[in-house]
């Protein structure tokens, strides 16, 4: 069984005995969008062809975005891409995007902790919050941190979702945020970037 097999946060939440709860969570950080970015992005949607597909969704829309962001975080963090996740049988498939810790061993060594799991999906966020949560817990499990707060992201493209875990709880932010309010897009991925950076040291410390 991998993580697609879960189809709901429901599935997840009762097989790993986890409550699930929902509140607004998320703190905007103020974070400096290029103008060049917002061009680049404007000519995607009038010439381009951007969520065809969830491949198209993750290198126009989600990866784009995760990446500016992490340029600030890069001395701490490796986004990786499309690289697999196993904890077990049931707990291991392939995130299309992970944040984890940069290796001391260096940029091509995947190695926990992870902070931070990434979905694209076709308008299907039931689905897409299943395998998140999935992928939550496979890495909760790999870190062997129930302080550690893991977080998660579902996004088509166009809205994008947050969440948390944190030992046996799972929390969903009540709001979303849109592609077309960039500066609140990504004033939301940087709060959860800025969070993971707090608990780098205390994780590996």
């Amino acid at each position: 069984m991998s993580f697609s097999n879960y189809k709901s946060i429901g599935v997840v939440a009762k097989e790993y005995k986890i409550k699930c709860l929902s509140s607004s969570f998320v703190v905007e950080v103020d974070f400096p969008v290029g103008e060049s970015f917002k061009e680049e992005l404007k000519l995607l949607f009038s010439e381009g062809v951007v969520n065809n597909s969830e491949a198209a969704i993750c290198e126009n829309l989600i990866y784009p975005v995760l990446k500016e962001v992490w340029k600030v975080y890069r001395r701490k963090f490796i986004l990786w891409s499309h690289e697999t996740l196993y904890y077990d049988q049931k707990l291991s498939g392939v995130p299309d995007y992970i944040l984890a810790a940069r290796s001391p061993l260096g940029t091509a060594v995947f190695d926990k902790p992870y902070f931070l799991t990434v979905e694209a999906k076709q308008d299907k966020f039931t689905e897409g919050w299943g395998q998140c949560l999935a992928e939550m817990v496979a890495v909760q499990k790999s870190n062997q941190d129930l302080e550690q707060t893991i977080y998660g992201i579902v996004s088509n493209g166009l809205v994008w979702q947050f969440g948390n875990l944190k030992g046996d709880t799972f929390t969903q932010n009540s709001g979303s945020y849109l592609i077309e309010d960039l500066d609140r897009l990504f004033a939301a991925v940087n709060y959860v970037f800025q969070q993971c950076e707090l608990q780098v040291g205390e994780v590996l410390g």
